[in-house]
């Protein structure tokens, strides 16, 4: 009454508006709710290449990334998939070997699990200067193995910039949204970030869309089948005349 409706993405109005299509899973009681819009839109990492960095005022020389404030591990599986990846890794590959062998790669904060912080940044974080050039030693190892970089990875890390969350109604029916991750996500710290990738025009330069370039982390974060009639879903609207360009190319 009187107040401004808001879109799913929390936008006012329609300037922020997303398409959504729903699908039922084929071997569960599940329906999942994917953001097309995004899934559609050219969005990559520009790490390096004109990513400002999550603190409070432009640091694309710092060229950290969203690796700044470190990385909240799901469990304890979680944790420890990361860290057999790192007893891999040689001083070549990881800057602060030394450190995360000494002291561990995460650290307990108020009951939850994080990577280290070294010089303000993950412990994982290649700086600028070291040998095997900037950048997440998990990331750059996976790279060079010939691997996708969930294998080495924090969950939280590979899955950016998707987000995964799930609702169970009264009746235990389970619906699952795979989006994009937006400042809001982060909790009041993420009004704080000067620069946020996914509202960022220059970040959507991709040569491919995101449902194709992020195949193997959808597939992850759903499954073989599910990921194939997203894929199906999307390419059926090939030839549709007009869709719903993201909200960052809209402003433009």
């Amino acid at each position: 009454m009187g107040g401004r409706k808001r879109s799913r993405d929390g936008a006012p109005g329609l300037a922020g508006a997303h398409e959504w299509v729903s699908f039922e899973d084929p071997d569960e009681d599940r329906t999942w709710l994917v953001d097309v819009t995004f899934l559609e839109s050219s969005w990559e990492c520009i790490f390096g290449c004109g990513c400002q960095g999550v603190l409070t005022g432009p640091a694309e020389e710092l060229a950290e990334g969203c690796c700044s404030y470190g990385a909240h591990f799901t469990g304890e599986a979680d944790l420890a998939r990361v860290e057999e990846a790192a007893g891999t890794l040689s001083p070549a590959d990881w800057q602060f070997r030394s450190k995360g062998r000494r002291s561990g790669v995460a650290k307990r904060v108020g009951g939850e699990l994080l990577t280290r912080l070294v010089d303000g940044a993950c412990i994982f974080l290649n700086r600028p200067g070291f040998g095997a050039g900037p950048g997440c030693a998990l990331h750059r190892a996976a790279l060079e193995r010939g691997v996708e970089p969930l294998e080495l990875k924090p969950d939280v890390c590979w899955q950016l910039p998707l987000r995964r969350s799930e609702e169970t109604g009264p009746d235990g029916h389970v619906t699952t949204t795979i989006g994009e991750w937006q400042r809001r996500h982060w909790g009041e710290g993420g009004h704080e970030f000067h620069w946020w990738c996914t509202e960022a025009p220059e970040a959507f330069r991709g040569a491919r869309p995101v449902y194709l370039s992020l195949r193997a982390e959808i597939t992850a974060m759903s499954s073989p089948a599910v990921y194939e009639m997203i894929a199906s879903y999307i390419q059926s609207r090939a030839t549709k005349a007009v869709r719903l360009r993201h909200p960052s190319l809209r402003a433009q």
